[in-house]
């Protein structure tokens, strides 16, 4: 499929790109991750995404400490520390350029740099290589990140070429942005992938840095303004999955039964796949034990929001 030529050029800072994924929305999709992130979610497995900036993380198991990356650097990030045995270190209260200098002459891929910038017409290649995969399976593109609503201009352009192109879209989001923002993406938006993390606007608070109240408010306007909704709920033992605190959320939540464009519910059971990542980024991950659920434990979550005849499913990764 051709893009076209009336496409405005804007570039947005994209973190990853993932194909052939079953998970977030119908179908087969591509994610697009998008940098930056106003949330500081204590059990976040992309803590690569919060920073807009480009970053750098560093595999130190792999470096073979050759300082190849050392006089590359044209702002000097990385250096030795020791005398007898001198390892390698990044300076991390200096911003990377971006340049990927330091990424190209390791010899053992030590070193990637988080963060590359994309025009809409990069993005959209990227997405139209699979069109068949969406043909044939009813999927799509969705935006995440971090925060897609954190580059709002791009998204919403991109958003609007996928839908031009007959690409079925959806964007993953934690709802915490201007309502002005979303009302602008929504109507080239066919699904909402909605985060609802904690109904108790404290502990949203003490968990993810800001409070709820906006994040609900939002919601209820995507619902009775006629959007596409699907509820994400993480869930993260004794944070944020308490009896209690699953029928407090149940119970906002059954006053959209009447929309038929309120599409349930889907429940994201803790994982521990972006610990390392925080090593990387010389970043401390705030869950110190294994916080990962038994069949049962997510048997009895599903039996609970079941009472009020909602849907829901788990996505087991």
């Amino acid at each position: 499929m051709s893009t076209g030529s009336s496409i405005i050029e804007r570039k947005a800072r994209i973190f990853n790109v993932q194909k052939y994924s079953i998970y977030d929305g119908p179908g087969v999709r591509t994610l697009i991750f998008f940098k930056g992130c106003p949330l500081r979610c204590k059990w976040c497995s992309n803590p690569e995404g919060l920073e807009r900036k480009y970053q750098v993380m560093y595999q130190e198991d792999l470096c073979i400490q050759c300082g190849s990356c050392i006089p590359v650097c044209p702002v000097q990030i990385h250096y030795f520390q020791g005398e007898s045995e001198p390892r390698h270190k990044v300076k991390r209260n200096i911003d990377c350029v971006g340049c990927r200098k330091c990424e190209s002459v390791c010899p053992k891929r030590a070193l990637s740099i988080v963060g590359s910038d994309k025009t809409i017409s990069e993005v959209l290649a990227i997405i139209q290589q699979d069109t068949l995969f969406y043909l044939s399976s009813g999927g799509g593109v969705t935006l995440g990140g971090g925060e897609v609503t954190a580059q709002p201009e791009f998204a919403t352009n991109l958003l609007t070429e996928c839908k031009r192109l007959g690409i079925h879209t959806a964007i993953e989001t934690s709802g915490y942005t201007k309502l002005e923002t979303l009302l602008k993406m929504a109507p080239f938006i066919d699904l909402f992938l909605y985060d609802l993390k904690h109904i108790d606007s404290d502990r949203h608070y003490e968990l993810t840095g800001v409070r709820n109240e906006r994040i609900l408010e939002n919601l209820t306007e995507l619902i009775r303004r006629g959007y596409q909704v699907k509820i994400r709920m993480p869930l993260v033992r004794g944070l944020n999955d308490s009896e209690e605190t699953i029928r407090g959320t149940m119970e906002f939540l059954q006053g959209f039964k009447i929309y038929k464009n309120f599409q349930g519910i889907d429940l994201l059971p803790y994982h521990k796949l972006g610990i390392n990542k925080y090593k990387q980024l010389d970043l401390t991950y705030a869950i110190t034990e294994d916080l990962s659920y038994q069949a049962a434990e997510l048997d009895r979550i599903e039996a609970i929001i079941k009472e009020y005849d909602l849907q829901v499913q788990i996505i087991r990764h």
